[in-house]
């Protein structure tokens, strides 16, 4: 059984249709990059797999369990199974950074603030931080940095499944393999199931197993990462070479 299987999975606002029959299976341990130019329905999509955003229409079964309609109990039960590093990391400013770590246990009330204080300079050293990192405030971090907190938030309830919205956006190549491989890393010791949201080529090729291109909010081409140079897709040679020409058209009036 699919850790994830999303079928037919349609959204619109107001007449724009911005999902149109989404459709893929991801097993347990699978890590998916879904790329695609800006506006395509790459975040709306996975807004809709957490139900932050309700769908109009499809099936989205995680671990075989139905949330498409389902109640907020069973909704809830499976974003438990969720990590999630948004894009630009969505640290809270007011908060030191071992209280944004270990947030959602706090607030669920399942640690003490002094055991999570004290638990999470080991969780920032697994992401390559200094543990006095722990008591600065994310305005005292370097873009880097904050996204390296806001790895260690993703996976510190040992989530079975991880989002990561445009997790090296905005860093330099140096700064984003880093990212790449502490995500690869976190990823492997979880044995968890991830879907990544990126533009950046050199960060697909590092974390995919599976590769889908969506365009226009359909799904044009889902493989593996060793055929995305020889797809034989006319979107994906557009996208991964970043040619002006061809059938993605973009507006610049």
């Amino acid at each position: 059984m699919p850790k994830i299987a999303i079928k037919n999975l349609q959204k619109s606002f107001g007449s724009k249709q911005v999902l149109k029959n989404v459709s893929f299976d991801l097993n347990q341990g699978e890590s998916l990059v879904v790329m695609g130019g800006s506006g395509s329905g790459k975040s709306v999509m996975i807004k809709c797999i957490l139900n932050l955003l309700q769908p109009d229409n499809g099936s989205i079964l995680l671990d075989g369990e139905e949330l498409f309609g389902a109640s907020s109990s069973i909704i809830g039960k499976a974003r438990s199974k969720v990590g999630m590093l948004f894009q630009g990391s969505a640290l809270f400013d007011s908060l030191p950074v071992w209280e944004n770590v270990f947030f959602a246990p706090l607030q669920k009330k399942i640690i003490s603030r002094q055991e999570a204080r004290r638990e999470a300079r080991e969780r920032l050293a697994a992401v390559g931080l200094q543990k006095e990192v722990a008591d600065l405030y994310p305005a005292e971090l370097s873009g880097g940095m904050q996204r390296r907190v806001g790895l260690a938030r993703a996976v510190v309830e040992a989530p079975e499944i991880i989002f990561f919205d445009e997790p090296t956006a905005g860093l330099d190549p140096i700064i984003s393999g880093v990212i790449n491989d502490l995500i690869v890393k976190n990823v492997k010791e979880l044995g968890a199931t991830t879907i990544t949201i990126t533009h950046d080529m050199a960060s697909a090729r590092r974390v995919a197993d599976k590769v889908a291109m969506i365009h226009g909010g359909e799904i044009v081409w889902f493989g593996d990462r060793k055929d995305l140079d020889n797809s034989g897709n006319p979107y994906v040679d557009q996208f991964i070479n970043g040619r002006v020409s061809g059938p993605i058209k973009v507006d610049v009036t």
